[in-house]
């Protein structure tokens, strides 16, 4: 077994502290990586304070993880010592059901392994995340960074950046589209960057004016207020396509109103309770409300070339490891622009 230094939360309601786990030792699929940099997700926060339920403590978070290869199993291809590799949101997965032969992996319908949080195929070993010195994981579940690219800031894209881009993708957005983006925050600031990049005309839609220049710097061309209600009603039946990033309750029908005829809601964001959908918010203009999950690893990997090739990464705050417990408590008060980032040297 591998020893490995991490942070970890004792249950839900301990501060992130000093850790240490062991690792399986490198398979003949498997990759050591060690880990440089991890980013620090909202739902990292959700977790180790089991707001969702089903906790598994203690529990090291992280599933932003990028870094370089170290070792390689004897049967490995993909991989060799020295590679730049990232890790995502799950490692493995049934390998068998429908949804994992169509390369969507996280729709697993047998048994999916969420990066940490989780356990592994055996269904009795716990994961272990990314805030941690050093991760073991198949090859297969393992990704390729593109060299050109800001290491630290590429780290959010394992989340933030294949939340957004799949979407975008599946609903084919591009050229004379108009897009909504609900909420600037990680994940409402890759939406933005990504969907201008597709060629989409972006508005940002947000509680405070405040953010207004960072959206026309990212690549929005409109701003809205959301509390504004004559700016709602101006631009009623605007947009064709929305993604709401917002993991605060919400009225959802006052967005769905923004839609064009046939236009569509997703949404990636998790409020804490159920949001009521008012039938003639949909029925009117046969709109769509939609969700959306990540990616599988072959659409990560495309997001992450496509990044590589335009030169797209996150905007981040590098953070050491020491300073995570106030990171959680900035990151709920929105005080982050606009994702954290663990420097991973500082473990």
């Amino acid at each position: 077994m591998i020893t490995t230094k991490a942070y970890a939360a004792k249950n839900a309601t301990s501060q992130l502290a000093p850790f240490s786990l062991t690792r399986r030792e490198v398979g003949a699929h498997d990759v050591l990586i060690e880990i440089a940099y991890c980013g620090v997700c909202h739902s990292d926060i959700h977790q180790a304070r089991d707001e969702w339920g089903g906790s598994i403590f203690p529990m090291v978070p992280g599933h932003e993880i990028v870094g370089k290869v170290t070792k390689v199993g004897a049967s490995v291809a993909k991989f060799k010592v020295g590679d730049l590799a990232g890790v995502g949101c799950f490692v493995d997965s049934c390998r068998v059901c429908p949804s994992c032969k169509d390369g969507v992996e996280q729709y697993c319908e047998g048994n999916s392994v969420i990066t940490y949080n989780g356990l592994e195929k055996d269904r009795k070993t716990p994961t272990y995340g990314g805030y941690s010195s050093h991760i073991v994981v198949d090859e297969n579940y393992t990704l390729k960074i593109p060299a050109n690219l800001e290491l630290s800031a590429v780290a959010p894209l394992l989340c933030a950046g294949i939340t957004t881009f799949s979407p975008l993708r599946h609903w084919k957005i591009g050229p004379g589209h108009k897009v909504g983006v609900m909420g600037l925050g990680g994940l409402g600031h890759m939406a933005v960057k990504l969907a201008a990049s597709f060629g989409a005309e972006v508005t940002v839609i947000s509680t405070t004016k405040s953010k207004e220049a960072d959206a026309k710097r990212l690549g929005a061309k409109g701003f809205i207020v959301s509390a504004d209600q004559d700016a709602m009603n101006a631009h009623g039946r605007t947009l064709d396509f929305i993604i709401d990033t917002v993991s605060a309750p919400h009225d959802i029908n006052a967005f769905l109103n923004l839609l064009k005829l046939d236009g569509t809601l997703v949404m990636v964001g998790v409020p804490p309770e159920a949001l009521p959908v008012q039938a003639f918010s949909l029925i009117t203009k046969r709109r769509r409300l939609a969700g959306s999950l990540i990616g599988g690893i072959k659409e990560t990997q495309e997001m992450l070339d496509y990044c590589g090739k335009h030169g797209i990464t996150s905007d981040i705050e590098l953070i050491p490891i020491k300073d995570i417990n106030d990171a959680y408590e900035r990151m709920i008060a929105g005080k982050v622009r606009y994702r954290f980032v663990i420097d991973m040297k500082t473990l």
